[in-house]
């Protein structure tokens, strides 16, 4: 069942978001050679806390961190690790959640750690652009799978694969909440959008084949190929109007 948000609920996510945003923009300039993914993982933490609010993946079925520090090849909850360092080529996927007065909200982004190659550039704009062809779907009156088929064939039409094994979801008093919102598929299916709904819409592209495996420590999850990875998410609310971002940071 998909839960509609009231006003006031939606206002406890609009402060949740702020912080989760902020977090993100911040990290544009914290990212760079040298740093470790556990470093990453100490910002998001004391900064979260820091707004009184709670760390959202901490716990969370047993995840031991903050942030899911994913870097090249990993598709999404890499464990931050003090001794896995960031180089110069390197891209860092960044996923976060902030819970305030029991309200979530949910956004990760993808970063070049100094220079990266052509084929990781052009990744993360895609990924980017796959989200915001998704995002012009979230209007009243469509259908769920608009948005689904839209990232797919942005994200199909640059050359890049669409992760299959992961996907969206509605988001607010619960991370996960339903529906699942697919990055794939078949327009004009699925039940039509309402004011109220809020969801966290994440493409995850990926350069090679969709295929993915999960590593030993049963979280992190990396493309079968080896090739890069790529993730971008935003907490998104249905509106009379345009989608509201939640997570965009300013």
């Amino acid at each position: 069942m998909i839960i509609i948000k009231s006003d006031q609920e939606i206002d406890l996510m609009r402060e949740s978001g702020k912080v989760t945003g902020y977090i993100l923009k911040e990290l544009e300039y914290l990212v760079r050679p040298g740093i470790s993914t556990a470093d990453i993982d100490a910002f998001v933490e004391k900064t979260i806390r820091s707004h009184g609010m709670t760390p959202t993946f901490l716990g969370y079925g047993g995840f031991p961190a903050s942030a899911c520090v994913s870097v090249n090849d990993e598709v999404v909850h890499g464990i931050p690790d003090r001794k896995r360092i960031l180089r110069e080529g390197d891209i860092v996927s960044v996923d976060v959640g902030s819970t305030y007065k029991g309200y979530v909200s949910d956004a990760a982004r993808t970063f070049s750690v100094g220079q990266v190659s052509e084929v990781a550039s052009k990744l993360m704009e895609a990924t980017r652009d796959s989200f915001f062809a998704g995002l012009e779907f979230c209007r009243v009156g469509y259908r769920l799978s608009d948005i689904s088929h839209a990232i797919q064939v942005k994200a199909e039409g640059e050359g890049f694969s669409v992760i299959r094994d992961f996907v969206g979801h509605g988001v607010g008093h619960q991370m996960h909440e339903d529906p699942q919102i697919p990055n794939f598929g078949k327009a004009g299916r699925g039940p039509r959008l309402a004011k109220g709904m809020v969801f966290a819409i994440e493409p995850m592209i990926c350069e090679g084949a969709w295929n993915v495996r999960t590593l030993e420590n049963d979280w992190t999850v990396v493309t079968l190929d080896g090739k890069l990875s790529a993730h971008y998410e935003n907490t998104v609310v249905i509106t009379d109007g345009e989608p509201e971002l939640l997570t965009l940071g300013e």
